[in-house]
């Protein structure tokens, strides 16, 4: 049965499961994930106030965190409230929203990642030069560069779904509202949708952050190599550990979840995928940077005996 977008104002958001017997598992997953994820990037954030870490990559690094903070925020919200007040409807313009700010902050962050591939590849490929480069203004452009990229990059898409005419039903197969489902219950012509997908994703929204970052990183492998001695070798790799461990895992499950055929027995398995995506990769980012610098832990170790010291002040006062 066919339904007129005209006497359509909301959906309905299927979510993870149908089994009522994993609902409150779900949630408790998904509360603790979120309560991690927001308590590892503001730590991030706290952590990159530190003078020691006015640096290019942590001014990137916090720009990461807060893309995180908030695309986990903008996907994981409607799982905790459908189970708090059994409630899976969402309005037609939420959703909407929902799917523009989603899409927007996937692109940051893969624009985000690239930019931070480059200050890797300077900082090993043209260490001399490396201040020069990478001075405050060219960071904060680059910055801005993606976030505006990224908003305005992601219109076409959504602007073609919000003009859908027709669906063939109100029940959208995800936890959230993402353009893929949304394209699949749609009774409308889809090709022009279809064809922004192929020029944005094989273009600049997906392929060319990808090449970019990957070409950065033959560079970076290829100078690495040209150290004579194993120390030098090591650490020039582990300054670019962290990030290529994220680049990893974001790109493995992006080409996954959405560079797999759509059949019906792989959707549970597309909901995990955009699980870890929205959920799982926000979460160990801050873990992965955090735990594997060392200037980080440092900074962190500086502020909070700062903390204890003002504390201590304020008492004394």
């Amino acid at each position: 049965m066919y339904v007129n977008q005209t006497f359509i104002d909301y959906f309905i958001i299927k979510g993870i499961s149908d089994d009522p017997h994993l609902r409150l598992p779900i949630f408790l997953v998904v509360l603790v994930i979120y309560f991690i994820t927001l308590c590892g990037n503001l730590t991030i954030l706290f952590a990159c106030r530190d003078p020691q870490l006015h640096k290019p990559m942590y001014f990137f690094l916090g720009n990461l965190s807060v893309v995180d903070i908030t695309c986990t925020t903008v996907t994981l919200h409607k799982i905790l409230m459908n189970f708090i007040t059994g409630y899976k409807v969402v309005s037609f313009f939420a959703c909407m929203a929902q799917m523009y700010m989603f899409g927007s902050l996937q692109c940051v962050e893969l624009v985000l990642l690239t930019a931070m591939s480059y200050d890797r590849y300077v900082a090993i490929c043209k260490p001399l030069h490396y201040h020069n480069i990478m001075n405050p203004k060219t960071c904060v452009l680059l910055a801005a560069f993606c976030w505006l990229f990224a908003f305005l990059g992601v219109l076409p898409p959504v602007g073609v779904v919000y003009n859908f005419s027709c669906y063939t039903t109100i029940e959208v197969n995800h936890f959230f509202c993402d353009i893929v489902p949304l394209m699949q219950i749609s009774c409308n012509d889809t090709r022009l949708l279809e064809i922004l997908f192929l020029i944005e994703g094989l273009g600049p929204m997906l392929f060319t952050p990808f090449l970019l970052t990957f070409v950065s990183y033959v560079f970076i492998i290829v100078a690495i190599l040209k150290i004579h001695s194993s120390s030098g070798r090591q650490k020039a790799f582990y300054t670019c550990s962290s990030h290529l461990t994220v680049v990893t895992l974001l790109y493995t499950t992006l080409f996954s979840q959405y560079l797999t055929p759509n059949l019906s027995s792989t959707l549970d398995a597309k909901k995990m995928l955009a699980l870890f995506n929205t959920a799982g990769v926000p979460m160990l980012n801050p873990l992965i940077y955090s735990l594997k610098n060392k200037e980080v832990k440092a900074a962190l170790r500086r502020s909070k005996g700062k903390i204890k010291m003002d504390i201590l002040n304020f008492i004394s006062v």
